[in-house]
């Protein structure tokens, strides 16, 4: 009886070291096919990272991952070195590898168009001046306010009288398109030159996210009147709509 227990104990012991010589080996097999592939170190995404997120805030969302070298793509980073005042150009997915043209200096992130238009409004586009458009430093996702001006009037009381009323506040800038500027000598980290006086060349093509009835204000002063821009930002103060005419300007 004695004999038949322990032939059985070690067979279940000789079994239970089998199985476990067979996963080392098979763990073996697959860091041997692994190193046979040339692997490399690649920056994985690991939790989604949305667009315009500045690069030091979304470490925690990348892992380093050991990937086949025919499956790394030309671009793929695997440091972040170098990419300091960077953000993300479009939003990354959890699995991509990240690639060094994702990352761009925040304004070419804000030229590039990618924000998302509030429900239920519109967009509609209109060419200006830069002085017309804060020296031409409005980009996108930044909120402006768009003053309507006719020089034969649009007050009832005095309708020869040129007026000028900040009629749509804090709009959402959705594109911006301008003329290609000549590079500056000097340039921060973030692509642009605080310092630089140098005046801006050509108009700019701006669209914004207004409702139905401001998009027809817009269209209709395009045509009839001008438009002037502010840069507004969201808590800039709004001391309520005013028509400003000759009479009243100094008031």
């Amino acid at each position: 009886m004695k004999s038949r227990l322990l032939a059985g104990t070690a067979a279940v012991a000789l079994a239970l070291v089998g199985a476990i010589l067979i996963i080392f080996y098979a763990n073996g097999a697959d860091q041997r096919a692994l190193a046979s592939t040339e692997p490399r170190d690649v920056l994985v995404v690991k939790e989604a990272v949305p667009a315009g997120t500045p690069v030091n805030d979304m470490a925690a969302s990348l892992v380093i991952e050991k990937v086949p070298a025919a499956g790394v793509s030309d671009t793929a980073l695997s440091t972040l070195d170098g990419k300091a005042g960077t953000v993300a150009a479009v939003d990354l997915v959890p699995g991509e590898q990240l690639l060094a043209e994702r990352l761009v200096a925040p304004e070419e992130a804000k030229e590039s168009g990618a924000v998302e238009v509030p429900a239920g409004l519109q967009e509609v586009s209109f060419q200006l001046e830069p002085q017309r458009v804060a020296g031409g430093r409005i980009n996108v996702g930044d909120h402006v306010g768009i003053a309507l001006n006719f020089e034969n009037g649009a007050y009832k009381a005095k309708a020869e009288d040129a007026t000028t009323q900040l009629t749509l506040r804090k709009v959402l800038v959705t594109a911006v398109q301008r003329a290609p500027q000549a590079a500056s000598a000097e340039t921060s980290e973030d692509g642009t030159n605080p310092q630089d006086t140098t005046l801006p060349e050509g108009s700019l093509m701006l669209t914004v996210a207004v409702t139905d009835v401001d998009a027809a204000k817009i269209i209709f002063t395009s045509i009839n009147g001008s438009l002037w821009l502010t840069k507004e930002p969201l808590d800039a103060e709004d001391n309520g709509p005013r028509v400003e005419r000759k009479e009243v300007v100094y008031k």
